[in-house]
Parts: structure tokens; C-alpha cells; sequence
């Protein structure tokens, strides 16, 4: 690549068969990043299969399942350039199971762009108490996503209808606001599109002589660029770990904080084992050092096999190791339960990309949220809408952080049930000792 662009991560969230993966697929097709010899293909593939409107979801969904069961499982990544950025796109499972992989791509995201359907009946779904836009919203808030781009999707389902496209951001406002987004600072949009059509995506459209804003090619770099904190300590939780034929262990994750070199020692924590850095590669290509927001692999040598690492593991230097919580006292929001929590409650604690049971060993303090202040000390139980310090115990070893020193680290969901619970930050650790 010449000068190098700015690299930005984003996450494309949204209810399921709101048409993310179509969306993707097609603006990607247009902006040429897929050859035409692969479309003609999946084009064949998607009509043996019965599933033409499938077709550009195909560029995204790559494992077989998918293909059969036509949603987006684990997280797809690729990549573009705008006029002024690279950027890498995550696009996220919107079917209510896959949560727990759509709470890793928020994790890994800077910024994210959020998918609704303007077909009657689609947005009504998404947006409602228990639907994956309304979940979505709330969960890119809590990984800490900054900015935010919101589509309007199958607007071709509604003859470009102006009306329906300000009926669908009324109820996506709704709940915008509800989760404390800023809507002047912090949404770009929305954008009325037709994925299917390839209507406003990488050019204005003629259909919508209404709308005067931006296409989404536009609206990508309005985003602002992430914040690259590069002077605190290295930090890099591990999403994958591969054992590669003639090279050896390599590690994959996103660089968080801090800078990693050609040739540094590293320590991976909780296994507390060190190694050294054979080479970097971001891109297919081989770099010399990686800093925050960049998604790399690296090769690493020393007393390590591929056992001793897994994905949720943290990277860090030996002079300022990754800490491993024995518990933390953490801010918790706790969004909805069937009944209520009490001191015992052992959920799935989802933080970057680890994820480990945790016990809630004590409920503190419940707060008032406009103020911060105490409202009940030791209350016997928490339910939805309350906020409250409490005190938690992983159940196995986990990195995490305090929000203090590094907030990107330091947030983390709460689920069960195969739903979201609640989402918490991490206040104060108590470190596991050797």
C-alpha cells in the first residue's frame, strides 16, 4: 500500500435476515474488492442452492453450515479502502444464539455500523424489548464503539417510501437514546439503502430524490479516527492461536495498548509464560511493529506450546505483565432476568475475548444512576434497570483490567440463559497471586 491509510475496525450488527451480510457483500462487489469470477460463482452456487437473494450474503458467509442455514455464524472479516481509510470489516452474527460471537467482534471493533430492515414487520422485530437491534445497540455501547452508522436497509421493499424510512429511525432513535447514545456527536445517518437494488451504497441514488445525505461510502469516512493509545502498556487479548507447518506458534489478536516489536519479549498471561517475537505480519504483510487497532499475527518462540495459550488470553511485556483477577469489584447494570440476583449467582462474564463464569461473591451498593450516590448498601438482590457495585469471583483464571488504566479492557457483558443479562466495568482488582 502507498502512505498508509488509517486503519479503522467496523462491526456490522443488526437483526438477523436485516440483510447485513447482503449489504456487505454488495458494496463490496462495487467497490471491486470481489472479483467478478467469484460473484459469477457464488451466483451459480446461490441458485443450485434455491437461495438467490443469498447471493451477495455468500461473500460473508463462508463455512457450510452458514450457507445451508443462511445466517452468519462467527465473524467474517475483510477488508476495503475508503477515499480515507483501510478499514476491516467484522460482520457480526445477528441470530439471537450466536450473541456470544457478535459480543467478540464488538470487542475487537472501533466503530460500528448497524443494519435495520425497513420491511414492515422486520424493524418492529429488531426494535423490540427482546430483539437483536435493540440488544446490539446496547452491547457496541458497553464495548466502548464510539460512533455509530445506521442503515436503513430493503427500502426497494417499500418503494423508497420516505415515510417508512422516518417510521423505521423513530423506533431506532427510541432506543438510541434509551442506551445513552448521543445522537448529534455519536450517529452518522441514517442512510436510507437497497442492498439487493445496490441503491445509495458507493454513490447517491436517483431513486430517493428525498434524502440528501451521504451513501454509506461517504458516511464510513465521516467516522472519526480512533483514539491509538500507544504509550501505555502492551496489551493483546488473543483470538485465535495457530500451530503453522515450517513457522510455528503464531498468535492472532488486535493490538489494544501499547506497541509490539520485531524481537520483544512478551509474557501471556494467566498461563504466565514468556517468548519472544519472530516477526509481525498485519494484511499478509510482514511489519516491523504493530500499534494500537491493528489486527496482527505474530510468531512466537520459547518455552510455549499451543497448549499453554487460548483465545481470552492476554499479551503484555514482562515489565508490566497482564493482570489476573482473583476477583473485582465492578459498576453493573443489570438489564433483564427472569427473576432477581443474589450473592451466589455464577453467569458468563464476556470481556474482550475471554470468557469465564463468574460468582457474584457480594452485592455492594446499589447507585442512583443521575448521581452516583448510594441508594441501598448491601442490597439482598438486584433486578432490571438496577445499577450496583458488586464484588466478583471468576471462577477460572481471567485477564481483565481496571477501566482507570485501560477502559477498553475493563468492560464486560453478563450473560445466561443464552441472553444478556447485564454488563458491567471494572472498578478495582484483586490480583491472583502465584
Amino acid at each position: 500500500m502507498p502512505a498508509e491509510k488509517p486503519n479503522i475496525n467496523l462491526v456490522v450488527i443488526g437483526h438477523i435476515d436485516h440483510g447485513k451480510s447482503t449489504l456487505m457483500g454488495r458494496f463490496l462487489a462495487k467497490l471491486g474488492v470481489i472479483d467478478e469470477r467469484i460473484i459469477k460463482q457464488l451466483e451459480e452456487e446461490a441458485k443450485r442452492r434455491g437461495k438467490d437473494t443469498f447471493l451477495w450474503a455468500y461473500v460473508f458467509d463462508t463455512h457450510k453450515e452458514e450457507r445451508d442455514r443462511g445466517i452468519t455464524i462467527d465473524i467474517a472479516m475483510r477488508e476495503f479502502e475508503t477515499p480515507k481509510y483501510h478499514v476491516t470489516i467484522i460482520d457480526a452474527p445477528g441470530h439471537r444464539d450466536f450473541v456470544k460471537n457478535m459480543l467478540k467482534g464488538a470487542a475487537q471493533a472501533d466503530h460500528a455500523l448497524l443494519v435495520v430492515s425497513a420491511k414492515p414487520g422486520e424493524a418492529e422485530a429488531g426494535t423490540a424489548d427482546n430483539g437483536q437491534t435493540t440488544e446490539h445497540i446496547l452491547l457496541v455501547k458497553t464495548f466502548g464503539v464510539k460512533q455509530m452508522i445506521v442503515v436503513i436497509n430493503k427500502m426497494d421493499t417499500v418503494n423508497y417510501d420516505k415515510k417508512r424510512f422516518e417510521e423505521v429511525w423513530e423506533m431506532v432513535k427510541r432506543r438510541l437514546l434509551q442506551f445513552g447514545w448521543n445522537i448529534e456527536k455519536q450517529i452518522i445517518g441514517p442512510i436510507p439503502v437497497s442492498a439487493w437494488e445496490g441503491e445509495n451504497l458507493t454513490e447517491r441514488s436517483s431513486k430517493m430524490p428525498w434524502y440528501s445525505g451521504p451513501c454509506l461510502l461517504e458516511a464510513i469516512d465521516m467516522l472519526e479516527p480512533p483514539e491509538k493509545p500507544i504509550d501505555k502498556p502492551l496489551r493483546i487479548p488473543v483470538q485465535a492461536v495457530y500451530n503453522i507447518k515450517g513457522v510455528g506458534l503464531v498468535l492472532a489478536g488486535r493490538v489494544v495498548t501499547g506497541c509490539l516489536k520485531e524481537g520483544d519479549n512478551i509474557v501471556i498471561e494467566p498461563a504466565d509464560k514468556t517468548a519472544q517475537v519472530k516477526s509481525i505480519e498485519m494484511f499478509h504483510k510482514r511489519i516491523p511493529q504493530a500499534v494500537p487497532g491493528d489486527n496482527i499475527g505474530f510468531n512466537v518462540k520459547g518455552d510455549i506450546e499451543k497448549k499453554d495459550v487460548k483465545r481470552g488470553d492476554m499479551v503484555g511485556h514482562p515489565d508490566n505483565k497482564p493482570t489476573v483477577a482473583k476477583e473485582f469489584i465492578a459498576r453493573v447494570m443489570i438489564i433483564q432476568h427472569p427473576t432477581a440476583i443474589s450473592v451466589g449467582y455464577t453467569p458468563v462474564i464476556h470481556a474482550h475475548e475471554a470468557s469465564v463464569a463468574g460468582q457474584f461473591v457480594e452485592l455492594i451498593r446499589k447507585i442512583d444512576p443521575r448521581t452516583g450516590t448510594t441508594i441501598e448498601e448491601n442490597p439482598q438482590m438486584l433486578k432490571p434497570g438496577d445499577i450496583a457495585e458488586v464484588r466478583i469471583r471468576p471462577i477460572k483464571p481471567l485477564c481483565i483490567e481496571e477501566v482507570a488504566q485501560f477502559p477498553q479492557l475493563a468492560r464486560f457483558a453478563i450473560r445466561d440463559m443464552s441472553m444478556t443479562i447485564g454488563l458491567g466495568v471494572v472498578q478495582k482488582i484483586t490480583e491472583k497471586k502465584e
